[in-house]
């Protein structure tokens, strides 16, 4: 549930708004066809965590070679670096919709925050927290039952898809698809069943997890559901912002007003309706950066932790895993700073989820061969159906990113 809701963070909100403005209904297929590409890879990333008792840094270490492992590693850490700082910039420019205070104060008056919460809370009082905060996003479902639309046309895009062969329609969907499968997604979903298992005391002196099908199939069942809620928060997102933006000639989301403005029908009817809607927006990508981005600079941390052999987990003070909340620490830092080059935040929100689009491309070949390999998940590993999914998804994602830079230097 916690990496589904961080799914649908502040660059998953933009992306999704900036989808329904610029193509309207056209790519609404694209969250049901996802769907069962983000249970498979994330179950089986859930699962690899589970069977093992390791991250997934850890298990690529001890089956393939420091290259590979220093390539995977890498790819996560810069693609949740430019992430954060994307996520940060987002958390000020919602703020700034209702209080005329400085970029630059609120960018390091919610880093402070953030790392105070992560370094010296613990994350599930943090995430109990949150998640309250995380149930303002169903303010896109909720104006999705108020707006008139045409639900004819909205069923019928959403069970057939439509293409374009052009660089605007494959940038998008390499976006949209880095923003629902991202790497961060994979790393942190393996951690957490590993500190689940410490938890509750599932993991033997030797080491091996004491788990069984029951255990398995619970993992599954979350999984499951946890991914079926952000897929129809998606799908959601992207009916309004066809419907409210698209339908009244803003095809382009610029900034945090424009993508504030898909809310205003929920708050019509009072007064002060755009100010409302700004309100329940920047709450919205305020609660949901505020969840992410600890997910995103811990899978980091976890990865860089695991690779170096350092101390890693959320479950341990700061005097025991001083490596890990560094990383944690450096990751939010230098996203902070990525602030300040003059990158506009909604922008830099959608080039983000293409970057992840990119990246979560050989990461993925690495979660099928592993979750498949019976040397290391034995009996758990993955049947016909979950391996067949897995590699689907890291063909549709290769595709995608291949037609993208095709298409861009086709011109």
């Amino acid at each position: 549930m916690i990496t589904g809701a961080a799914d649908d963070d502040p660059s998953g909100i933009a992306t999704y708004t900036q989808t329904g403005a610029k193509f309207g209904y056209g790519m609404l297929w694209t969250a049901v066809a996802m769907l069962p590409l983000m249970i498979a890879i994330q179950e089986a990333s859930a699962r690899i965590g589970a069977v093992t008792g390791h991250g997934l840094a850890t298990v690529i270490k001890a089956n393939y070679s420091k290259k590979i492992l220093y390539s995977a590693v890498i790819l996560v850490v810069i693609a949740n670096t430019i992430n954060i700082g994307a996520d940060i910039g987002a958390l000020a420019a919602a703020v700034q919709l209702l209080l005329h205070i400085n970029f630059v104060i609120l960018t390091l008056g919610f880093t402070v925050l953030i790392l105070i919460l992560e370094i010296f809370t613990s994350y599930r009082l943090y995430a109990r927290i949150l998640k309250w905060l995380a149930l303002t996003l169903l303010a896109y479902p909720l104006t999705l039952f108020i707006i008139a639309k045409p639900w004819k046309e909205i069923i019928s895009a959403t069970f057939l898809p439509h293409i374009d062969f052009n660089f605007e329609f494959f940038f998008i969907i390499t976006g949209v698809l880095g923003t629902t499968i991202s790497p961060y997604m994979f790393f942190w979903q393996a951690s957490q069943e590993v500190e689940e298992e410490k938890e509750q005391h599932l993991t033997s002196r030797y080491g091996k997890p004491r788990i069984g099908k029951d255990f398995i199939k619970n993992l599954r069942l979350d999984n499951f559901f946890g991914m079926v809620l952000s897929e129809f928060a998606t799908w959601s997102i992207i009916v309004v912002a066809a419907t409210v933006l698209h339908t009244n000639g803003i095809t382009n989301v610029e900034s945090a007003a424009d993508a504030a403005k898909a809310l205003e029908p929920l708050v019509q009817t009072f007064p002060f309706a755009g100010f409302l809607s700004k309100l329940i927006f920047a709450i919205g990508i305020v609660g949901l950066g505020l969840l992410a981005i600890p997910v995103l600079s811990g899978s980091a941390a976890y990865a860089l932790s695991e690779a170096f052999n350092m101390k890693e987990g959320l479950n341990l003070k700061l005097k025991k895993a001083h490596g890990f909340y560094g990383v944690i620490t450096i990751a939010t830092l230098i996203g902070l700073m990525i602030n300040f080059i003059g990158i506009d935040p909604i922008k830099a929100l959608v080039f983000t989820a293409v970057f992840n689009g990119v990246a979560a491309v050989p990461l993925i070949f690495l979660i099928a061969r592993i979750a498949r390999n019976p040397k290391i998940m034995g009996e758990y590993s993955s049947g016909w159906l979950s391996h067949t999914i897995v590699w689907i998804t890291f063909l549709v994602m290769l595709t995608s990113a291949v037609a993208m830079f095709y298409t861009l230097a086709k011109g």
